[in-house]
């Protein structure tokens, strides 16, 4: 990728950014973003003025960045669209509901820019290859914030399995449990959409990005289950069959708060606390003393992923070798694969 505007090689430059939804986790991204020295926030989009012109107040946007669809006359996305056709935005974090997430990662490819996706990078298999086309046609970077790969805890964790130490993996558990049924049966926000909530969406991509790291080749899903209330999964556990090698995901909104990640090997195991904002685990061995491992967040969660996609723009990259597009695709068919188990219509991945 060549140079775009603001953006050029050498410790100086600056990667201007946009975020596309001004909800709760583009206050979050805002906020580590302020950590990133290379990185300025110079706009935000969403539909009302008054939320717009608070995210600016807050995160120190200038006036004329707080764009919203009220004060542009109404027009459902003319904020965003708005945003992508500023020439002092190089890189869009977009923040918005799942099922709106293809629609706007492909406008903003097609304007030139740069793009990390908060996860799941959209809502199905079908949508995903769009997407990596897109990317691939304009040659723009495009990312899904799988925040979790970027942490030290569980780039050490991989470096352990990697090196052998608790033998020939042969089982991956990830189980990410919240009790939150309240916030579905209420309504009102992304998780409660039909056309893009759940949990399977929601945390069970986390999951899948364990799973898939780590397990490779063709799958199937032995066995799905789910409960549904308002239209949409409240919890889904799944049994995946990778040649001899196994693994669950249970993604919950139901039940206790019950996280971890277990990779079972032929040797030991690793069991990894609060897989989605890792900063724990534990490697036992038959016979040893369990050795625990604690390594704390940089900044916050969503502070490695930002670093890492600056590193790839300014270094003219358009694929993360950590988080590349090929992942984003084997999770969404895995997703996608439970989903049609779930409704009745199960296939092999």
């Amino acid at each position: 990728m060549g140079e775009k505007d603001g953006v050029a090689s050498g410790a100086s430059s600056l990667v201007r950014w946009g975020i596309v939804g001004a909800g709760n986790i583009a206050h979050r991204f805002a906020r580590s973003l302020a950590n990133e020295p290379r990185s300025e926030l110079t706009t935000i989009s969403c539909r009302s003025a008054a939320k717009a012109t608070a995210f600016a107040l807050e995160h120190g946007v200038a006036a004329e960045g707080a764009l919203s669809d009220e004060a542009l006359g109404g027009v459902a996305g003319s904020a965003h669209a708005a945003l992508l056709a500023r020439p002092d935005v190089d890189a869009v974090y977009v923040a918005l509901p799942h099922h709106l997430h293809a629609e706007w990662v492909v406008a903003a490819l097609r304007a030139g820019k740069a793009v990390l996706c908060e996860k799941p990078l959209c809502v199905s298999p079908e949508e995903t290859a769009l997407l990596t086309r897109t990317a691939h046609e304009t040659q723009s970077l495009l990312m899904e914030g799988m925040k979790t790969r970027f942490l030290p805890l569980y780039r050490r964790v991989r470096e352990l399995v990697g090196q052998g130490a608790i033998g020939r993996l042969t089982r991956v558990e990830a189980v990410l449990q919240n009790a939150m049924l309240d916030r579905i049966l209420r309504g009102g926000d992304y998780l409660s959409s039909p056309s893009g909530g759940g949990m399977l969406l929601d945390t069970g991509v986390y999951c899948a990005a364990w799973i898939e790291d780590y397990l490779s080749g063709p799958f199937e899903v032995a066995s799905a289950e789910a409960r549904w209330e308002a239209g949409v999964d409240c919890a889904v556990d799944a049994e995946l069959r990778f040649g001899e090698k196994t693994a669950r995901l249970l993604a919950a909104a139901d039940r206790d708060n019950t996280r971890y990640t277990r990779l079972v090997g032929t040797e030991g195991q690793i069991v990894v606390d609060q897989p989605h904002r890792p900063t724990h685990a534990r490697l036992e061995r038959a016979g040893e003393k369990p050795m625990e491992l604690d390594l704390p967040l940089p900044v916050d969660d969503l502070y490695g992923e930002i670093e890492h996609f600056v590193d790839l723009l300014l270094d003219g990259r358009v694929e993360s070798p950590v988080m590349p597009l090929a992942s984003s695709q084997r999770c969404a068919d895995m997703l996608g694969a439970i989903s049609n188990t779930i409704r009745g219509d199960g296939r092999k991945g």
